[in-house]
């Protein structure tokens, strides 16, 4: 029983360096949101990649988000569900998406909540 425990707890334990592992290996992008705009005006990327972006609200008295889209397919049906930030942020807070992964092309992203012009995101 105790060898039982002892290759449950290993497992456990491989695991959880496993996952720390994979997470570490998306690349984060940080943008800040001020009052109407986003401080990063465009962003380039590589195909392929995984990154996480995070997010702050720097400013804004009300709750923010973060969108992806395609260039030119703005609309909600279009957006990239893993860029959305895990919740909405108020002033001072800061927020991360899921794990994206874009192929080549040029995408924007944008605050709909802001609201924001449109952003160039190049993937190359």
């Amino acid at each position: 029983m105790e060898k039982f425990i002892k290759i449950i707890i290993l497992s456990a334990s491989l695991s959880f360096i496993a996952s720390s592992l994979f997470a570490q290996k998306a690349e984060k992008i940080q943008l800040t949101q001020t009052t109407g705009e986003f401080t990063q005006k465009e962003l380039k990327l590589k195909a392929g990649k995984e990154y996480v972006f995070e997010v702050k609200n720097d400013g804004v008295d009300h709750e923010l988000g973060f969108v992806i889209a395609p260039k030119g397919q703005t609309a909600q049906k279009n957006h990239i569900p893993e860029a959305y930030l895990a919740n909405a942020i108020k002033n001072g807070e800061t927020s991360t998406s899921k794990t994206v992964t874009l192929e080549k092309g040029e995408y924007v992203y944008f605050c709909p909540l802001n609201p924001t012009p449109l952003y160039t995101l190049i993937v190359k």
